[in-house]
């Protein structure tokens, strides 16, 4: 699907028509947003900016060049879009062409930053004048909502540590859980440290307008914010894991404590009837000579496993 903003009578339309492409001018065009395009659809928009569009696997290389380049005409950057879900978090690949003030985005996934920055961009479009100002706007409303699940996350957190300080459900199961909150929170951490990448090659650039470097600033001191958020909300993970660990430990140390006493009652009565047991003559039933000799043999082995133990330093 392809959803075209463009400039009439001072106001900012759309349209979603690929043949409508072919009557507006280059000065016309703001932002042509492709969702899930087909190959006609990239064609055309191709064709409309005389330059070509990254390709999904283009999208999804992790290499400095592939997420962010420059050439005479043209700009490209690749990122990802976090898309959080009711366990697991996912990564979108998304790329942005910035070609004479247009901005091509192409991606395969609704994303809650497009939405609100198209809504912005009907309320006040004086906001968002050229393309650039439309990838900042969408970088900013990212790290908004990036902000916003971290701040989720360490309520999640809290309420965790709320239930190990009480000794509630701490089994193996909240472990796993303990460890899925660990996964989201890199990826949060992933998904910044790829936004403040981009917006440091941004800043390099002599392409992009001066007035939007300030903003720019503004949104990098807002990434350190995060990351050193995420730093400490990770570190309380690690610190909640290793006490769930010690928990599950302590628990089980209990459950061989009583083991090992109920063994070490059942010993001397087992010693008794292993004894008696014996086919051989026994005090009280008539014998005393083979009950000395094997006794004897009992406390050799045992003297000898003792050594044994301490050679090892078992014991």
């Amino acid at each position: 699907m392809i959803q075209i903003f463009y400039k009439e009578k001072g106001k900012i339309t759309t349209s979603q028509s690929l043949e409508f492409l072919d009557t507006l001018g280059m000065d016309d065009v703001l932002w042509i947003d492709l969702f899930s395009p087909t190959g006609e659809e990239k064609r055309g928009v191709e064709n409309f900016l005389d330059t070509s569009l990254s390709s999904r696997a283009q999208a999804e290389e992790i290499e400095s060049s592939s997420r962010y380049s420059e050439t005479e005409t043209a700009i490209s950057v690749n990122t990802n879009f976090l898309i959080p879900g009711p366990d697991e978090y996912s990564m979108e690949a998304v790329s942005f062409i910035l070609c004479e003030g247009i901005i091509v985005s192409i991606r395969n996934a609704q994303l809650r930053s497009f939405a609100d920055i198209q809504r912005k961009i009907q309320i006040n479009s004086k906001l968002y004048p050229t393309g650039y100002h439309v990838l900042v706007g969408i970088v900013e409303n990212r790290i908004d909502l990036d902000a916003d699940m971290i701040e989720l996350m360490s309520k999640e957190i809290d309420s965790y540590s709320k239930k190990v300080n009480a000794g509630r459900d701490v089994n193996e199961e909240f472990l796993l859980d303990i460890n899925q909150l660990q996964e989201n929170t890199m990826l949060v951490r992933e998904n910044v440290v790829d936004k403040q990448r981009m917006i440091s090659s941004i800043m390099k650039s002599d392409k992009f307008p001066r007035d939007i470097f300030a903003k720019l600033a503004i949104i990098n001191r807002d990434i350190v914010s995060l990351l050193n958020h995420t730093n400490f909300s990770f570190e309380r993970l690690d610190y909640l894991q290793n006490t769930v660990l010690g928990l599950i430990n302590l628990e089980q140390n209990k459950i061989m404590k009583t083991f090992t006493f109920v063994s070490l009652l059942l010993m001397p009565p087992t010693l008794i009837a292993s004894i008696y047991g014996m086919n051989v003559k026994l005090p009280v039933l008539g014998g005393m000579e083979d009950f000395i000799v094997t006794l004897s043999l009992m406390m050799v082995t045992v003297f000898i496993v003792l050594i044994i133990f301490k050679k090892r330093r078992m014991l």
